[in-house]
């Protein structure tokens, strides 16, 4: 998930510039090219690592599944290879292909190849209201709710325990908990959407998801893809640690989910939801 640089530091001290130069840490990103049935999906940039989750998460936020039975398989293509450093080839575990159980479900959902970047996560949609269509009605059921102090204590759980952030700076984060303050997956991205995935997949192939008081933790902003991509996965709690979007909150507001923003230290807001934060 990291790899060593070169850096030069420079800084100013009294008599001029101090240049020094040491190792730095970065946070690696690379291709993930998703295939199903040998059929390009989709080419998203990640950070290597929980790759199997995140197909899971994709393919569950984009209606190409509609649970973890939906995917027979997923193996990394042996015929994708590279010359390594040492001359010889080796797997560049950066092709993926999956097996689907539902050819039929999954053709509708394949009909839209999408190119995702580190920094978008819906490039390649036709319009946003084209994504606004797959999304599934407000989700019903008894509403959990959450308090505000275990927000609170979740997201500095989910501060302290990124370990290549703090090593990189680089990293985006993404927790899937529950109301009681039991954190069951977290993840770490170049893409706050890929880390969703992760976390979303992980927790679909755990038989966690969907549940009325999962939670979905982002240390981000909350954009409109955030928010599909929990309502696709039965999450009805979002905290996010930045600001919201106004599409943001309208989408959550429209499918009965809470959005919680500026989720730091002893303070964050609601935007919608509000039954489901109590004090």
């Amino acid at each position: 998930m990291t790899t060593r640089v070169p850096v030069e530091r420079l800084r100013l001290i009294a008599d001029g510039w101090e240049r020094v130069r040491r190792p730095d840490t970065l946070a690696v990103e690379e291709p993930l090219e998703i295939r199903a049935a040998g059929q390009v999906v989709t080419v998203t940039m990640r950070t290597p690592g929980a790759d199997i989750d995140l197909v899971h998460g994709y393919f569950l936020a984009e209606g190409i599944i509609a649970d973890a039975a939906g995917i027979r398989s997923a193996r990394y293509c042996a015929g994708a290879v590279a010359t390594g450093p040492d001359g010889r080839e080796q797997n560049t575990y950066n092709v993926i292909d999956v097996d689907l159980t539902e050819p039929a479900r999954a053709a509708a959902g394949l009909s839209r190849t999408a190119l995702s970047t580190s920094a978008c996560g819906v490039c390649g949609s036709a319009s946003i209201d084209a994504i606004r269509d797959r999304l599934p009605p407000p989700l019903a059921g008894p509403r959990a709710q959450v308090t505000a102090g275990i927000v609170a204590d979740l997201m500095r759980r989910v501060g302290a325990g990124q370990e290549n952030f703090e090593r990189t700076g680089g990293l985006h984060a993404a927790a899937l908990a529950d109301a009681g303050g039991s954190i069951h997956a977290l993840a770490e991205d170049v893409g706050r959407h890929n880390a969703v995935d992760k976390v979303i997949g992980a927790g679909l192939r755990a038989g966690l998801l969907p549940r009325a008081d999962a939670v979905l933790l982002v240390s981000s902003r909350a954009s409109f893809e955030i928010v599909q991509k929990a309502a696709m996965a039965g999450i009805s709690i979002i905290a996010v640690v930045s600001a919201p979007s106004s599409l943001a909150v309208e989408t959550a507001a429209a499918l009965g989910l809470t959005l919680i923003a500026f989720a730091r230290g002893d303070r964050c807001n609601v935007y919608s939801g509000f039954d489901r934060v109590a004090d």
